[in-house]
């Protein structure tokens, strides 16, 4: 078989990454909790020099500690240092010596049919590895009566114990944390991005993840064709319901609302808006501008913090 044929370079790829990554993805083992007997499985990815795993946050559940393990044959104990259901994800910490960290990617710069590969320990197999492309980006995922946004749909194969392993660009750069199997030939993983690398930092500083508030909530929406040109966009955030007396409601937010920037800052889709809802706009005016009725209209809203239900 010759070099230049497309299919030998795609193993090469994949195999490459594959060598790279694999060495660097733990197989994790976490008791269960509350008199439930038996162990959860699942994955996680070195990302530091000094022993800090990522993986989910449904991996630990409420967990505090487990043993991760890895393909060289060796082991450790781990504790819990924060998790964020939220965001599906978790960091942990190794007592013990843990291989070379993976580099994190920029989930940001993916584009559609790109080519990922998945590194896990599925079905509490050690090493897997499976290989496809991004079939979408910016995907909502329903789980655990919460809803996780922007999600990476991908066609590589997923199966149990997959869940906080690498989903990782050609590079061997880890863009995604594998969180669910969405379907027969679907997969989710959690984007490595500006937010998420917010969150990983604030997990690994206060073990939490503050968060603000506003009572909305959101779809994309289109801008009405005659404000197109004078706004240089054409969608914004259709404002689909106003929680009674939340920040948004007291701002005067209404459904039918279309949202166009908040912060000073463009909002074109959800994301958009949850990149300001961090700790810093807690209890902070929020200048927000939306089109209502075919006229532009400015309100102040003040976030509170999100609690947990």
């Amino acid at each position: 078989m010759e070099a230049s044929n497309p299919l030998d370079a795609y193993s090469q790829i994949v195999s490459s990454v594959a060598e790279r990554l694999t060495p660097k993805v733990a197989s994790l083992r976490v008791p269960r909790g509350q008199g439930r007997m038996g162990e959860s499985l699942g994955s996680g990815v070195v990302f530091t020099g000094d022993g800090f795993l990522l993986t989910n946050a449904h991996v630990v559940g409420k967990a505090t500690s487990g043993t991760a393990s890895f393909s060289d044959g060796t082991s450790a104990p781990f504790r819990v240092v924060g998790a964020d259901p939220l965001s599906d994800l978790a960091v942990l910490r190794a007592n013990g010596p843990t291989p070379e960290p993976a580099e994190l990617g920029e989930a940001d710069k993916l584009v559609v049919g790109q080519l990922v590969v998945a590194v896990g320990n599925p079905l509490g197999l050690a090493g897997s590895v499976t290989a496809g492309v991004v079939s979408a980006l910016g995907r909502s995922l329903p789980t655990r009566g919460r809803l996780i946004e922007d999600v990476i749909q991908t066609d590589a194969a997923l199966n149990p114990g997959n869940s906080g392993g690498a989903l990782a660009d050609a590079e061997a750069r880890v863009v995604g944390i594998n969180t669910a199997v969405a379907g027969v030939g679907l997969g989710m993983a959690v984007p490595v991005n500006d937010t998420t690398r917010r969150i990983i930092s604030a997990l690994m500083r206060d073990g939490r993840v503050r968060r603000a508030y506003l009572g909305l909530v959101t779809m994309p929406g289109p801008v009405p064709a005659n404000w197109r040109e004078r706004l240089g966009r054409t969608t914004g955030l259709l404002v689909a319901q106003v929680v009674s007396d939340g920040p948004a409601d007291r701002a005067g937010l209404r459904p039918g609302d279309l949202l166009l920037t908040a912060g000073g800052k463009p909002v074109k889709a959800a994301q958009d808006l949850q990149r300001l809802m961090f700790s810093e706009a807690i209890g902070r005016p929020l200048a927000i501008t939306v089109m209502r009725n075919g006229a532009l209209v400015d309100v102040i809203a003040e976030p509170s913090e999100l609690v947990a239900a």
